[in-house]
């Protein structure tokens, strides 16, 4: 049975003729395998968790926690609205039907923002995990990760699931032996878990405070940030309303699994509080093993950014196709970016995400990461806002997967998430407020005045039952 929503203030079309449509060709298994190297949960251990342990120290492993149980929250209400509408367009679409053109406008800023910054700072820490075999340039390095996922995002999606989950294999290898030896070289007990301390500047130690937990929580929500591209790929999966509710949810109690066992594992291995702040996770492997042990797992942390690459590039050109067919750019270039290649891939869309991400990474990126973790609880807040108005009028009677404890669950979200980013660092907030305030520019003078013909958000019409 086919549901059919109702257009909010004309922003929504049935794409039923007319524009193009992906393919449908991936199930529970393909989807989720995409989805979790899109987590890619190697590589945010060895990546992003180090700078955690440098401003978290042994409070590291709870504020993860407490950001995973945020993210329950936030996966319900990703389930909800992606089953309700199944499009590429991911937080976007939904955000649009819901709550508004504008909103919708905003969040497709934020969702780009994120999804093009991270792919070439984490390919450039590539060189990092070579090292024991080959020296290389980090920023060349990076860009050749970048190049070759763009190739691998040309395939056949279902090619891309087999190709991903193999190096996902060898990511959750790197991750158990990670945590294995970490338990067996166990420094102190489980109370060091919540002991709340942190390496100073001086070699004393200081106190982690609750403020500085709160302040954390945006990389914490960003770690586990990747189940969302569950919704990114609805549009190409099989019974999307059964079938983006079990991968959201499944991708997102593995990711925490997949990187929290390990961390809890490094935080009570470590030999010291010192070497636990400064966050060597490949050093502390080889003193807890051997050299060849750590080469290893340096290696399958450097595949799994690969592979973090090749999905990212994959979710990235289909918010960009999806947007070029919803007009939000001149008539020329929305003809270009929604063209599907052969294998049934928006070939240009991938181009034009894959080609700048190398070229960013000869750009020093180090402060985005906060600019990320702001952006990424500002998308999520307005996803919260949208599952809040999510059962009125005809959306009420609409299949899909509901969450539990509505409209509570997206009420405490907004509350929650509202605190964290007031308190998050006055330059990042800046940044993202900027790109904001400038993409609001775009929609007044030029989406808003053409509303009849541009920013016409599509809900693909088959295969939504």
């Amino acid at each position: 049975m086919t549901d059919t929503l109702t257009p909010v203030e004309g922003a929504v079309v049935e794409a039923s003729h007319g524009p193009q449509k992906l393919k449908r060709s991936i199930g529970v298994v393909g989807g989720t395998l995409l989805t979790l190297s899109c987590v890619t949960p190697a590589s945010t251990l060895f990546v992003v968790v180090p700078d955690l342990f440098g401003s978290l120290g042994t409070a590291t492993a709870l504020t993860i926690a407490i950001g995973s149980l945020l993210c329950i929250a936030v996966a319900f209400c990703y389930s909800e609205l992606g089953t309700l509408i199944p499009s590429a367009g991911g937080e976007y679409a939904m955000v649009s039907t819901l709550a508004g053109r504008l909103a919708g406008w905003l969040v497709f800023v934020l969702s780009l923002l994120v999804v093009m910054v991270v792919p070439p700072v984490i390919a450039m820490g590539t060189a990092d995990y070579l090292a024991p075999i080959v020296h290389l340039d980090p920023a060349m390095t990076g860009a050749g990760v970048m190049l070759l996922a763009t190739l691998a995002g040309l395939l056949d999606l279902r090619a891309n699931a087999w190709i991903t989950g193999v190096f996902l294999v060898l990511e959750v290898i790197a991750a158990a032996v990670v945590a294995v030896l970490g338990f067996a070289h166990a420094e102190r007990g489980p109370g060091s878990l919540v002991s709340m301390d942190v390496a100073g500047a001086d070699g004393r130690t200081d106190a982690v405070t609750a403020l500085l937990i709160v302040s954390g929580l945006a990389i914490a929500l960003f770690v586990t940030q990747g189940f969302s591209t569950a919704v990114y790929l609805s549009e190409e999966m099989e019974n999307p309303r059964r079938n983006v509710a079990r991968t959201v949810l499944a991708t997102l109690g593995i990711s925490a699994v997949i990187i929290l066992v390990p961390v809890v594992a490094i935080t009570l291995g470590a030999s010291n509080l010192q070497e636990l702040t400064g966050g060597d996770i490949s050093g502390m492997v080889t003193a807890w093993s051997n050299s060849a042990v750590g080469t290893f797992v340096s290696l399958c942390v450097a595949l799994a950014i690969i592979n973090a690459g090749i999905v990212m590039v994959i979710q990235n050109s289909r918010v960009l196709f999806a947007s070029a067919r919803d007009k939000a750019w001149p008539e020329p270039v929305n003809n270009v970016l929604a063209k599907l290649g052969r294998f049934g891939s928006p070939w240009v869309a991938t181009l034009a995400v894959g080609v700048p991400g190398a070229a960013l990474c000869f750009v020093n990126l180090d402060t985005l990461y906060g600019v990320t973790g702001v952006s990424v609880t500002g998308m999520y807040l307005l996803v919260a806002v949208a599952a809040l108005l999510s059962r009125r009028g005809t959306h009420r009677h609409t299949r899909a997967w509901r969450m539990p404890l509505w409209p509570a669950m997206p009420v405490l979200l907004i509350v929650v998430l509202g605190y964290i980013l007031t308190q998050q660092e006055t330059a990042h907030l800046l940044w993202t407020g900027g790109i904001t305030a400038a993409a609001t520019v775009y929609w007044a003078l030029y989406l808003r005045p053409r509303r009849e013909t541009r920013w016409l958000v599509t809900v693909p019409q088959d295969g939504r039952d």
